[in-house]
């Protein structure tokens, strides 16, 4: 079942899949949309009534006004599909927007399964010289926006990040997607990459008592081992699962071997709760 709802003020493209007991909500990458969920929500389906949604121009969502900032819209959207106590599953930047959604709403989240949250601010924190790296890796690509040229931006974006996915071998409606979005990239920095939500300096992340799986691939850049290493240093019920010879776009490339780590971690979740007093 999908269709438009109104979220967060946007319209957005939002579907259903599961028949499940346990409520849960989706949030996919940048360039990414929901769809790219489906196989490994295939394996969740008889245990979760999921929900996805189709980020600020991604997919069937209206385009992003540009004001507001990125992650705040699609976290201010998560909510508005929250009726209920849910699981939350984020990818990349989703993920990171799942965490910060647990962090000022945690009655609202029964576990969450962040698979490569790009939340490189707590990776800064505990790497001294990370960010200036990071951000010399990323000036190039920002230049190429800068400078008019999105296909050279969503080429370099692709390189690190496409989970071993050569720009030249994606179809073409894909690439001519990815570079009309190339910009959301470096739209999340202040959120992503400078913490402006302050969740490190408000020591949220250490008071955050929701269930956490933490996934990583293991051929992904290596800023994301960084990103997990520090949020297992704060969350006090994270548990950490990497996925041997797979890249930052692990749901897509490797669904079964994420389903293998994430499928019981969610049953052990739920089975905690039925028991709960």
């Amino acid at each position: 079942m999908s269709g438009i709802q109104l979220c967060g003020g946007v319209d957005t493209q939002v579907y259903q899949f599961g028949k499940g007991d346990e409520q849960a909500v989706m949030l996919h990458c940048t360039l990414g949309h929901s769809m790219a969920f489906m196989p490994l929500a295939a394996g969740l389906n008889d245990l979760l009534a999921m929900t996805a949604f189709d980020l600020p121009s991604h997919g069937g969502t209206a385009d992003w006004d540009g004001v507001t900032p990125i992650q705040r819209q699609a976290v201010d959207m998560a909510l508005d599909l929250l009726s209920e106590p849910a699981h939350l599953i984020g990818h990349s930047f989703g993920g990171a927007a799942a965490l910060r959604l647990a962090c000022e709403r945690p009655e609202l989240v029964k576990s969450l399964t962040l698979i490569e949250p790009v939340f490189f601010a707590a990776a800064y924190a505990d790497n001294p010289g990370l960010k200036d790296q990071h951000m010399g890796e990323m000036a190039a690509l920002g230049a190429a926006i800068d400078a008019g040229d999105p296909e050279a931006a969503a080429r370099m974006f692709y390189t690190d990040w496409g989970g071993g996915r050569a720009w030249d071998a994606l179809p073409e409606q894909m690439r001519q997607r990815a570079e009309k979005q190339i910009y959301l990239v470096v739209a999340a920095n202040d959120e992503v990459g400078e913490d402006s939500a302050g969740l490190l300096a408000s020591g949220v992340l250490e008071r955050l008592e929701v269930p956490t799986l933490l996934v990583e691939g293991g051929r992904s850049p290596d800023y994301i081992a960084k990103v997990n290493s520090a949020l297992m240093t704060r969350i006090k019920n994270a548990e950490r699962a990497v996925v041997d010879n797979a890249g930052h776009m692990l749901p897509i490339s490797h669904p079964k071997e994420v389903l293998a780590v994430v499928r019981p971690f969610l049953e052990r979740v739920a089975a905690k709760l039925v028991q709960a007093p």
